[in-house]
């Protein structure tokens, strides 16, 4: 295709890596994959190895890397709790380390480079719902710094390199995602729900359940990610990309139990130290700057990510750390 684009995607194997870069192989660009294998595995882009504008690269983000490229989606760094705070001073070295590299390569390039950053930049909110204007309220020595703070670290960088360089940046502060291709052993409250109903186990909820999320299906994401990615050039963000629809943690237990068919009762552990109470995206840019909102209700996405789950074989998944 004449528009087809060299495009480098770091964390290509991670669960929301491999839906954009299946999308944008689909697409005709010519797609890097280039990932640790930390958190992900191959098994999550094994139907593209065989694609002719297809290439995988194992590499570590937090080590430089020199390739050619127009555009890069910079998506590395473990995102579940559990993980991102099994080896903390690594995490801050990928999101970090990471953001310098990329930047470095996109300013060699004159590429554009898109920052996958998170909600998490807000900590636990004092501000509902929350917009882009707000600063966080983030605990910066807590056992969730290393990812709250890189990722907002690796922000300023961008800006930075955009103020002092003339770089081609976009940033998006992602909420709560799931669907399809999750690791069951991610940690993460909707795989773990699934994974503990499917297998006749109790339902583990941190604290009353009273706390709230926002789910985004995994498809109106990546759609939110290429839209920015391609936006006009004084689109720069940051953007928030997530479902303005809030639930209880309950409610999605409930939801979930439901659903799957199981007989598993909820039982409560302590709330994690700084575990945010409420989590809701002010989604008012994005629908402005980007015609984007998510089309997919939390009852559809579920559905088909209880199937995906219901279909896989769990011995072709392993647990990245001890903590899920």
């Amino acid at each position: 295709m004449s528009n087809s684009k060299r495009i480098l995607v770091t964390g290509g194997a991670g669960f929301l890596g491999s839906h954009l870069c299946r999308r944008l192989v689909a697409e005709g660009h010519d797609v890097i994959c280039l990932d640790n294998f930390f958190t992900s595995q191959k098994t999550n882009i094994a139907d593209l190895l065989s694609q002719p504008n297809f290439e995988l690269i194992r590499h570590d983000i937090t080590l430089p890397i020199f390739l050619e490229v127009d555009q890069i989606y910079n998506l590395a760094c473990p995102a579940a709790p559990g993980h991102y705070q099994y080896n903390p001073i690594k995490t801050m070295k990928t999101s970090v380390l990471g953001a310098i590299h990329v930047l470095g390569m996109a300013k060699r390039c004159r590429a554009r480079v898109l920052q996958a950053s998170t909600s998490e930049v807000y900590g636990d909110p004092e501000v509902h719902p929350q917009p882009e204007t707000y600063r966080g309220a983030v605990n910066p020595i807590g056992p969730r710094a290393c990812y709250d703070e890189g990722k907002r670290a690796a922000e300023t960088l961008f800006m930075d390199y955009h103020r002092q360089n003339g770089l081609d940046v976009r940033i998006v502060r992602i909420f709560n995602t799931y669907g399809p291709g999750m690791h069951p052993y991610d940690g993460r409250v909707v795989s773990n729900f699934i994974r503990q109903a499917l297998r006749g186990e109790d339902i583990t909820i941190f604290g009353s359940g009273s706390q709230t999320r926002s789910f985004c299906y995994c498809d109106d994401l990546i759609e939110g990610l290429v839209r920015m990615m391609n936006s006009p050039s004084d689109c720069i963000g940051p953007i928030n990309l997530g479902n303005p629809d809030e639930f209880t943690i309950r409610q999605l237990a409930e939801l979930v139990i439901e659903m799957t068919g199981a007989r598993s009762r909820m039982v409560s552990q302590p709330l994690p130290a700084d575990d945010p109470t409420q989590r809701k995206p002010d989604i008012t840019l994005a629908r402005q700057r980007l015609g984007w909102q998510p089309t997919i209700p939390l009852s559809e996405g579920l559905r088909r990510t209880v199937d995906w789950f219901r279909a896989i074989r769990w011995s072709d998944y392993r647990p990245p750390t001890p903590n899920y």
